[in-house]
């Protein structure tokens, strides 16, 4: 109805007034990583000085003068384009005096056969990734924000009951901007509303922007992981399980962050065991041989033979991850498996980012670096049409968004979508493919740089982000 969808024709005048008082050129919807990476791109671009900007955060203001003495299960594995962002932002070396860390290898295999990929910083020349938790990546953003003062207004703690959107050719007898309806009574106005409000993203619903999603047979567990003894700990670990894969990224020399993708009725036993029952789980997962088969073995030994006679400089050596001696109090945790992808970025005067856009398998850790992806993308978009004095809320700027970032984020998402389902299943035929595929693509280095993208539907993309995401 035209109520739910704009401005009362019948909108007095002295109403009007009011209103623009408090229209804004920019609102973004959401304060997290990337709601709050997104204000602190725009407050910082100079083509947007003059612009006034608002952040809304329904949740408390996160600050951080020093680490927390215990880790966060929520981590997010940042890209170094997403460094790189975060660094221009001034947001990094805040992170780096909290707490990160990095990873220079990766080790891929499957438990239904003896085949495995490794990666190195020496393939990539560059750092694989930085596992980060999120909390400090918010709580840095914030600090930079506090900079912004004068070019970013913040909000925290003020929840939106509703989003009213005029009509396109509402120019004259109505204000023509977004309406904005806070729980506390008041409205404001404005030209842009950017939505970083999440998965379940209210932005994007009340703009009637359809989406498409599914939820996976599957449910994460994670858990922050003590390690048996200190060690280097720069290798990111993944082996693929008949029920899901399991995955441990370094968080310090002597702890990990667990992801486990199994089935709903594994992950509750799983939560429901005790502690040292759950450990032995975790270290039979990554050492177990159990599931291996003598025919695929057999095929796979063979076809390794033939490569290393090919190429025989291509094969990697297997290293053994170390052993888990015990988990964080409370950490351990299980959440349900799903991706979505909004049919539309923009609508009139409205653009989604992040998980508002899309949601992708958590354990391809693509979620933040997309985001972050569709904040670089955005903040030059708007930058270039306020340079060219242009209306910031049009469609022929924001779509220029859309195209960029579905041009991206499409392919990714099927590739993640396709790894889920080759590695769902234990049948001779896929478990062959796929340990062929494996072999192949780690006995040709130069494959493993210069295609990457295309063997994604081998190789997790969890552990190799940088090189899919140039975020």
């Amino acid at each position: 109805t035209e109520g739910e969808l704009g401005f009362s024709s019948t909108e007095s005048e002295e109403e009007s007034g009011k209103a623009q008082n408090d229209v804004y050129d920019i609102i973004i919807s959401g304060g997290g990583m990337v709601g709050t990476a997104m204000a602190c791109s725009l407050g910082f671009d100079p083509n947007l000085q003059s612009k006034k900007i608002l952040l809304l955060e329904a949740g408390p203001k996160k600050e951080m003068d020093k680490a927390p003495e215990v880790y966060s299960t929520r981590v997010s594995s940042i890209s170094p384009g997403s460094a790189t962002l975060l660094s221009g932002l001034g947001a990094w070396d805040h992170i780096i005096n909290l707490r990160c860390k990095s990873y220079q290898k990766m080790q891929v295999w499957d438990a239904c056969s003896d085949a495995l990929i490794t990666f190195d910083k020496e393939n990539l020349q560059d750092e694989m990734a930085y596992v980060v938790e999120n909390d400090v990546i918010v709580a840095a953003l914030t600090k930079q924000l506090q900079t912004l003062s004068e070019q970013v207004e913040v909000h925290y703690r003020t929840r939106v009951v509703k989003y009213t959107w005029p009509r396109p050719y509402q120019v004259s007898d109505s204000i023509p901007w977004v309406k904005v309806t806070l729980a506390s009574g008041q409205t404001l106005h404005t030209k842009l509303l950017i939505g970083a409000d999440g998965p379940n993203s209210m932005v994007r619903k009340e703009a009637g922007i359809p989406t498409v999603k599914w939820n996976y047979d599957q449910s994460a567990v994670v858990a922050v992981l003590h390690l048996s003894e200190p060690t280097e700990n720069n290798v990111a670990w993944q082996r693929f399980l008949p029920k899901g894969p399991i995955a441990m990224l370094p968080l310090s020399d002597t702890e990990s962050s667990l992801v486990w993708s199994t089935s709903h009725q594994h992950a509750e036993e799983l939560l429901q065991m005790d502690e040292e029952s759950f450990v032995d789980a975790i270290n039979s997962a990554f050492w177990s041989n159990e599931n291996q088969s003598d025919l695929i073995e057999a095929a796979g030994s063979l076809f390794r033979t033939a490569l290393s006679v090919l190429m025989p400089n291509g094969t990697s050596t297997r290293q053994l991850p170390p052993s888990v001696a015990g988990i964080g109090p409370k950490s351990r945790v299980m959440f349900p498996l799903g991706m979505g992808h909004a049919s539309e970025y923009i609508r009139h005067r409205v653009a989604l980012i992040g998980d508002a856009a899309h949601r992708v398998h958590p354990l391809a850790g693509q979620g933040a670096n997309l985001g972050f992806g569709d904040v670089a993308c955005l903040t030059q978009v708007l930058s270039q049409a306020a340079f060219n004095g242009k209306d910031l809320g049009a469609m022929q700027h924001l779509l220029e968004y859309e195209t960029e970032r579905q041009r991206h984020n499409l392919p990714m998402m099927a590739a993640i979508d396709l790894m889920k389902r080759l590695y769902s299943t234990n049948a001779a035929p896929m478990v062959l493919l796929r340990t062929l595929g494996l072999q192949a693509t780690n006995a040709l280095p130069p494959l493993k740089v210069r295609h990457f993208c295309h063997v994604c539907i081998f190789i997790p993309c969890s552990f190799v982000n940088h090189m899919c995401s140039t975020a």
